[in-house]
């Protein structure tokens, strides 16, 4: 996974549960259509058993690319085994 540089003085851009559309881990960044905030990260991993190809995470973001695109970095994907 990719380094990423969280500035903590950041008003727009935080960590933050979410369910993350993947079908693959291996990504490091995703386009904000396929990140969905949730409040907890409990409602991430009980919104994620339900959605078949959505894997919940904890994301950083929203970001702006170069290419103009609002984009959420991985932080880390939850582990929702219980």
């Amino acid at each position: 996974m990719a380094q990423i540089i969280i500035d903590p003085e950041s008003r727009a851009l935080a960590e933050q549960p979410a369910l993350v559309k993947a079908t693959r881990k291996s990504r490091a960044r995703f386009p904000a259509g396929c990140v969905e905030a949730t409040p907890t990260e409990q409602e991430a991993c009980l919104r994620a058993q339900e959605r078949r190809g959505w894997q919940a995470a904890i994301v950083y973001g929203p970001s702006a690319s170069s290419e103009g695109q609002k984009l959420y970095y991985l932080v880390r994907w939850l582990d929702c085994a219980e």
